[in-house]
Parts: C-alpha cells; sequence; structure tokens
C-alpha cells in the first residue's frame, strides 16, 4: 500500500476513498485533497524531513495558533474566516509516522474555496492585505513564547550568506551567465542584508505565518473576498516586517514567479498600495515606527533572501526547494532578485505611496 493510502488509513480506518487528488503547488511539503465515498473530503499533508527537523514543533504550534485563532473568531462572532483544524485518528493521534519517516497529517477541507499564484487585481491584494492584518491582530493576544521556533535560523540572512559562501567556495567559477548574474547580486548587496537584524530591537515582534504568499490565501470561489490563511506550518515569533515584506513579494509581482524572462519583472505600485491599505485597515496602531521607517526595506530584503536561498540550493543541487524541471531553482532565484532589483528603482516612489497610506489611516483612526 502506498504511504499516502496508509496515512488516510491511519486517520479514517473505516472510509472508502473515492478520489486521492495532488494539489497546490508548493515548494516544500506534498499536499492531497481526500475525497470519501461518504462524500467528506479532507486535505492529507505529508511534511518534508529535510525542511522540518522536528515535526512534533510544527504540529504543537498548529494547535495552538488555530485553536487561538478560534478562540478570537468566536469572540467577535465571525464564521466568515475559516481556520484549517487538525484532524485526528480514533486513537487521538494527529501524525502519522511511515516506515520511511516521514510524517502525516489530515486536515479539515475548506470548501467553496480557490487558490490563486498570481493576482488579477488591486482587489484581490487588498482582501489578502486585509486578511494578514486580521491574522497578526488576532494573535497579538497570544503570547509568543508559547510557540516553538519549527525552522532555527529561518529569516536570519547571515545565516543563509554563510551557507551560500559555503557551497559556492566548493564550485568552481560559474560560466552561466545567469548564475553570474546572480552571483554578482548577492556580492553587490552583501552588506546591505542586515538592515533589518542591526535595529531589530525597534521593530514589533510578534506570532508571524512565516510564508504569507498569494497560494496561501484562500479565495472565495464566487468571489474576490479571502476566506483563509493555510499552510500554518511556519508559524512562530518574529518580526512582523518579516511577513508583510514576504505578503509585498508575492503580491506585487503581477508577472507570477513563473514568467519565461524574469528580466521583465517589475514590482507593481497599485498592489503595493493595495496590500497595505487593507492591512492598515485591520493594525492601527500595531507597527512601530521603526516598521513603518524600514516596510519597503524589508520587501525588497525577503525578494533578495530567498532569491538568496534558491540559489544556493541550486548550487547545492536542489535538496530543500521541490523541482519539476532542470534549473528551475536557478530560475526561481533570477525571478526573485530582478523582484528585488525593480523594489529598489521603485524606492522613491513607493516611500511616498507609503506615506500617504499612513497619513490617511492616522486621519481615519482620530476622526472617531
Amino acid at each position: 500500500m502506498k504511504p499516502e493510502h496508509q496515512a488516510i488509513s491511519f486517520f479514517f480506518p473505516d472510509q472508502e476513498i473515492r478520489d486521492l487528488t495532488p494539489i497546490g503547488s508548493g515548494n516544500v511539503n506534498e499536499t492531497w485533497k481526500v475525497r470519501f465515498s461518504s462524500g467528506r473530503c479532507t486535505i492529507l499533508q505529508k511534511l518534508s524531513p529535510a525542511v522540518f527537523p522536528d515535526p512534533d514543533l510544527v504540529m504543537t504550534n498548529l494547535k495552538r495558533v488555530t485553536d487561538h485563532l478560534q478562540q478570537e473568531l468566536k469572540k467577535k462572532n465571525d464564521t466568515f474566516i475559516k481556520v484549517p483544524q487538525l484532524l485526528y485518528s480514533p486513537g487521538g493521534e494527529a501524525n502519522f509516522l511511515d516506515h520511511q519517516g516521514n510524517y502525516w497529517r489530515m486536515l479539515s477541507y475548506i470548501h467553496d474555496s480557490r487558490t490563486l499564484t498570481v493576482l488579477d487585481s488591486p482587489t484581490q491584494a487588498r482582501e489578502i492585505g486585509w486578511l494578514l492584518g486580521c491574522f497578526h491582530q488576532m494573535l497579538s493576544t497570544l503570547n509568543p513564547a508559547m510557540l516553538h521556533n519549527p525552522l532555527p535560523g529561518f529569516h536570519v540572512t547571515a545565516e543563509y550568506l554563510n551557507a551560500y559562501d559555503a557551497i559556492s567556495q566548493q564550485q568552481s567559477q560559474p560560466v552561466d551567465s545567469r548564475e553570474q548574474w546572480c552571483t554578482g547580486q548577492i556580492e553587490h548587496f552583501r552588506d546591505r542584508t542586515d538592515v533589518l537584524e542591526c535595529q531589530r530591537e525597534e521593530l514589533r515582534t510578534g506570532i508571524i505565518h512565516g510564508d504569507p504568499k498569494v497560494a496561501n490565501f484562500l479565495f472565495s470561489r464566487e468571489s474576490n473576498t479571502v476566506i483563509s490563511l493555510i499552510d500554518l506550518d511556519t508559524v512562530m515569533p518574529g518580526l512582523l516586517l518579516h511577513d508583510l515584506g514576504d505578503c509585498l513579494r508575492s503580491c506585487c509581482n503581477p508577472a507570477g514567479e513563473e514568467i519565461a524572462d524574469p528580466r521583465k519583472i517589475s514590482f507593481d505600485e497599485e498592489r503595493f498600495t493595495a496590500v497595505l491599505s487593507g492591512y492598515c485597515s485591520q493594525v492601527p496602531g500595531l507597527l512601530a515606527p521603526k516598521d513603518q521607517e524600514l516596510l519597503i526595506d524589508a520587501a525588497w530584503l525577503i525578494s533578495f533572501e530567498l532569491g538568496l536561498r534558491f540559489f544556493t540550493d541550486h548550487l547545492a543541487g536542489n535538496q530543500y526547494f521541490k523541482v519539476r524541471r532542470p534549473n528551475q531553482n536557478l530560475h526561481r532565484a533570477l525571478v526573485q532578485f530582478h523582484l528585488a532589483q525593480s523594489i529598489l528603482k521603485q524606492r522613491s516612489r513607493l516611500d511616498l505611496l507609503w506615506q500617504r497610506i499612513m497619513m490617511t489611516q492616522k486621519n481615519s483612526t482620530s476622526s472617531f
């Protein structure tokens, strides 16, 4: 029996499977939609052992965060936002360990929803910003000390640089022009990558999602309304700017990450404005003054950092991120580096737009 069928039988031993369909385009975990003969649907996931060295920490965080979110939504009498829930075996276990050492889990399925990899409109971008703001606001009442860090070194750019240096020293000089360009970007911006870390004490920390990209937001099947934020494996204590910067990185690239020519990528200011307007409508006062000052640096840094990670994994033989074709991680790196470059080119304009958003929010708040 295949491991995925073993896992399903572990959680639902008496249910007959009608369909088992791979879903999503994640770079780490493997995900299936399970449909039983009864009509019930669930989500089955295999956690990547290469990414999560201690899956028990992931599961503990997931339980605490989803329980807290449910409590907060109940207080607000909010039945619109949906939170994925862990499902348990008849024996009360939340995970299944197969003979190869892989961890499996079962989650509730959120009906009448759809995912996007690229946004079609600023309206969708505002919705994503709004839900990320709701997420941060609701989790601001949960003590970050109650969560584990499932990914030590996550968003510590200096460690990613060290990993790159260790790999690149084992390689011969790149002859591929794309690799040469990536190497040049890393060396050019190496000394700028501590822009958040060196000012961490003045930045707002809290519980972050860790991967708030477009594909991790569920939209209503019938509208452009966001109803859920999924893939909570990377929830952990961290800088709010890491989440917000990552969200901007993903939302404001209308060309998407599969664009044939990464040189044509441009960071979209209309989506930038929409994400931040939605976010600020939910979190007045949550960002510190230094957060506001370094917001665009955060969007640049996360784009650069992800490019660095993709490029390092390309050089290392694709050990971390899943690939479906040759040089895919190299292409991913090019996309992120060109996106980071576009952010810097538009820095003055983005600063002006951000100032206007903050002023609008301040005026709106003071009017009550």
